[in-house]
C-alpha cells in the first residue's frame, strides 16, 4: 500500500479536504446531493438540530439529526466535473487517514441520494408533482474511461446497445450506462417511476439546445428517446447522475437519483410551481432516509 503524494490529495492548513474544506467527522455516513447552494437550507430546515455549517466555493454543507438519525446534505454545484470532485472527496474523508495519506483497511460505505431536477424526454411524463428515480445512469461525458476500474462497473450490454442503435459519432465522449444502487432503489425509490436517465456533459449543445452557437447533430436527444434497456426507456436528462454513478460503484458506496421532473422537451411544457413539488420531494425523501 502506497502513500498518498501530497499533490494528489491536496489539504488545507487546516488539515481539510482541499474543495469541500470538512474534516473527518464533519458528515454523515448519508448525504444527500443537490446541484443549488440555494437548496441545501431549504433541506436543512427539515433537520431537528444542526451540529455543522461549512461552505467553500459553491459547496454548501450542512450535518445535523433527524428524528435521531444523523444526516448531511451537501451542493455539488452542475455538472459531471464537479461531482468527480465532491465523490472523490468525500470517500477521502472515511476511507484514507488523512494525517498518514494511506488508504485504510476497512471501509466505510455511504450512501449518496441525489436531489435534482430534470427535464422530462418521453410525453405521458408529467411535469406537476412528477418524481422519476434513475434506476440507470446513461453518461454521454466519458469520464468511466479516466478510470482503469471504469469498465468493470459499468452495464455493457446497456453500453454496447446504445451506442450500436445510435451510431454513435466516435469524434464526441464514449457513452456508458450503469445502474443504480439496489439497496437504495429499494429503500428510498420504491414507490416512484424509474428509467434510464441521460447525463449531458452540458446543458446547451449536449442537451440539443441553440443560442448563437450551432449543434453538431441535434438528433441525439429525439434518437436516445427511442432506446430501451430492460422494460426501461430514456426517460429524462440531466448533467450528474453517471458520475455519481460510476464513482460510487468504484468506491463501493450506495447512490441513486431521484428527480423532480420540471419540464418536458417533447411537449415544450414547464412548472414554474416546481419549488413546492420540489419541497414536497424532499420531504419524502428525508423521511425514507432517516429509516435507512
Amino acid at each position: 500500500m502506497n502513500r498518498i503524494n501530497k499533490s494528489e490529495l491536496v489539504l488545507n492548513s487546516d488539515g481539510s479536504i482541499y474543495h469541500l474544506n470538512l474534516c473527518p467527522g464533519d458528515v454523515a455516513e448519508t448525504i444527500m446531493l443537490v446541484g443549488d447552494p440555494g437548496r441545501v437550507n431549504i433541506i436543512a430546515d427539515f433537520f431537528d438540530s444542526i451540529e455543522l455549517k461549512k461552505q467553500n466555493r459553491e459547496i454548501h454543507t450542512v450535518t445535523g439529526t433527524y428524528k435521531g438519525k444523523r444526516l448531511s446534505v451537501m451542493s455539488t454545484g452542475m455538472g459531471t466535473d464537479n461531482i468527480e470532485i465532491v465523490i472523490n472527496e468525500l470517500d477521502a474523508l472515511f476511507n484514507i487517514d488523512l494525517k498518514t495519506r494511506f488508504e485504510k483497511s476497512e471501509k466505510t460505505v455511504l450512501n449518496l441520494i441525489r436531489i435534482g431536477t430534470s427535464g422530462a424526454l418521453q410525453a405521458d411524463i408529467p411535469v406537476v408533482n412528477s418524481y422519476l428515480v434513475s434506476e440507470y445512469g446513461l453518461g454521454l461525458d466519458g469520464l468511466a474511461y479516466f478510470y482503469d476500474k471504469g469498465t468493470s462497473v459499468i452495464d455493457n450490454e446497456l453500453t454496447s446497445g446504445f451506442i450500436k442503435q445510435l451510431e454513435w459519432d466516435s469524434e464526441l465522449p464514449k457513452p456508458y450506462g450503469i445502474r443504480g444502487s439496489d439497496f437504495l432503489l429499494e429503500k428510498v425509490g420504491h414507490t416512484w417511476p424509474k428509467g434510464i436517465t441521460l447525463t449531458a456533459p452540458g446543458f446547451y449543445a449536449p442537451q440539443g439546445r441553440e443560442l448563437r452557437l450551432k449543434v453538431k447533430d441535434n438528433t441525439i436527444i429525439d434518437r436516445a428517446r427511442q432506446y430501451k434497456y430492460n422494460g426501461q426507456e430514456v426517460t429524462n436528462f440531466e448533467m450528474e447522475t453517471s458520475a455519481l454513478y460510476v464513482l460510487s460503484a468504484m468506491l463501493g458506496h450506495n447512490a441513486l437519483t431521484v428527480c423532480d421532473i420540471i419540464a418536458n422537451r417533447v411537449n415544450d411544457d414547464f412548472n414554474p410551481d416546481y419549488k413546492s413539488s420540489m419541497k414536497n420531494l424532499i420531504s419524502e425523501i428525508i423521511e425514507r432516509i432517516a429509516k435507512l
